[in-house]
């Protein structure tokens, strides 16, 4: 067993808010060396990081395994699913350094929804029932001849929005309309999967994979449409609060057998060894917890409330899960509850505007009281020429609160949230309603996505 070198030289790949949290605990290793991001990456990153002047663009790849081995990386974490869609892991094959993240073959998981309804057929993995098409005049024929409620999902990358969820054949249809002619997602929409929709409580459930042993995070709750009550289109994710009272002891179990286990084995068995991160977006129906979908790295905005909470060596952990050593590695999570808030720009999740100066930054994290802390990450941000920060893109900063109980947790990042003004600036107010009661279920949300070993099926489990 390997533990990380130390000083370990890290090349940390994404330039949102997952990266900036995940720099944040990186820096909190004492094995850290030099940290390299991007240098396009948000300002909060940057503060974290020294930019790189790596080449990092498919066709320079090449160039890109000269820089690591010039500037002595030993681990690269790739964050984002775009380079590992496009093979970055299996580029980087043979370098000095260890990369944290799938091959592009156990990301398809992610990037290829219907090649993930085959691998859970194929492992008899409970999901929603539903079909694949690539011809448009088809899709719809099926649509017409369903008479069920159901979800149009782009089957390509869409950064959490190629999900339309339909109440009647009419809005499916149009929905088809939009994905695969009017190509609302572009070449993600060339095909779809139709499938039923599942209603219930959603839940995240993030496991770390070496390939066979699987390590558990504490789940979380995503909240991905864009207004408060579970409204209105869905996002890329404007909130996210950890652990979840959903996740009893055997719902946790039920999910690693039936779920995680399964489809590591299946994966294994067609000669993928899957190592990084296995995010299971669930629906807890009332049938049984099903596979809304599959993502293949940390997701955002769940990565700020674990990272927030994870107690253990990022540094170590990440290494020896990238090294297939994951067996060996330390970690646990804080017993307070995090609560995150996206702060985003105005007209998100569609057209927003730039540039926006933005102020109150600085003082947001003095709410947080004894034995509470709050932290700012950044997601759309950067410096213009005068070193004002500004803003960049939709989602602008996870503001994330650790308290008692969730309930504090929320009180305490909406307080926070609340003070970082720019014109045009919102966040919902309710994150963890769900299970707080801030607001009606109203039969529960349908959005359907855009933590001792146990030896199963020749993959291991783990609750961190």
């Amino acid at each position: 067993m390997n533990d990380a070198p130390s000083p370990c030289n890290v090349l940390l790949l994404g330039t949102g808010g997952r990266e900036h949290a995940i720099a944040w605990k990186l820096r909190q290793s004492p094995r850290l060396g030099t940290l390299w991001v991007q240098p396009d990456a948000n300002a909060g990153l940057l503060a974290l990081g020294r930019p790189c002047d790596a080449p990092l663009t498919v066709r320079e790849r090449f160039f890109l395994k000269s820089w690591i081995e010039k500037n002595e990386i030993d681990l690269v974490i790739v964050g984002p699913e775009g380079p590992l869609s496009e093979g970055i892991v299996d580029d980087l094959a043979g370098t000095r350094c260890r990369v944290f993240g799938p091959t592009r073959d156990g990301a398809r998981l992610e990037f290829d929804k219907s090649f993930a309804k085959g691998v859970m057929k194929q492992a008899s993995v409970p999901t929603a029932d539903g079909r694949s098409f690539s011809n448009h005049e088809q899709a719809r024929a099926y649509v017409e001849a369903r008479d069920v409620p159901l979800v149009i999902k782009a089957t390509g990358l869409c950064a959490g929005k190629g999900v339309v969820v339909c109440s009647d054949k009419e809005e499916a249809c149009a929905a088809l309309d939009r994905i695969m002619r009017s190509r609302e997602f572009g070449d993600a929409g060339a095909s779809v999967v139709v499938e039923e929709r599942l209603s219930g409580q959603e839940m995240s459930v993030l496991a770390l994979v070496d390939g066979r042993t699987i390590t558990v995070l504490d789940p979380c709750q995503d909240h991905k449409q864009v207004g408060e009550g579970d409204v209105g289109p869905n996002t890329g994710g404007m909130g996210s609060y950890c652990p979840t009272p959903l996740a009893t002891d055997a719902l946790m179990e039920e999910i690693s057998r039936e779920v995680l286990v399964p489809t590591v084995d299946a994966l294994r068995r067609d000669g993928i060894e899957f190592r990084g991160v296995l995010y299971a977006g669930m629906m807890l129906t009332p049938g049984g917890p099903k596979v809304l979908e599959f993502n293949t790295r940390f997701g955002d905005p769940e990565t700020q409330p674990l990272m927030a909470r994870l107690q253990g060596d990022l540094v170590d952990i990440l290494w020896k899960t990238a090294g297939g050593e994951l067996d060996g590695a330390q970690l646990s999570f804080d017993p307070r509850a995090a609560c995150c808030v996206v702060v985003c720009s105005e007209g998100y999740p569609g057209k927003v505007r730039t540039g926006q100066v933005i102020e109150g930054v600085e003082t947001a994290d003095s709410v947080a009281g004894p034995g509470e802390e709050v932290v700012i990450f950044h997601a759309g941000t950067s410096r213009d020429s005068s070193g004002a920060l500004v803003t960049t893109g939709g989602r602008v900063f996870g503001v994330t609160a650790l308290a008692a109980d969730l309930g504090r947790a929320q009180a305490l990042a909406n307080a926070a949230a609340a003070r970082i003004r720019f014109p045009g600036a919102f966040f919902r107010r309710d994150i963890g309603h769900r299970v707080l009661g801030a607001t009606s279920q109203q039969g529960g949300a349908t959005s359907q996505q855009g933590g001792a070993t146990r030896r199963q099926g020749g993959a291991a489990a783990a609750r961190g």
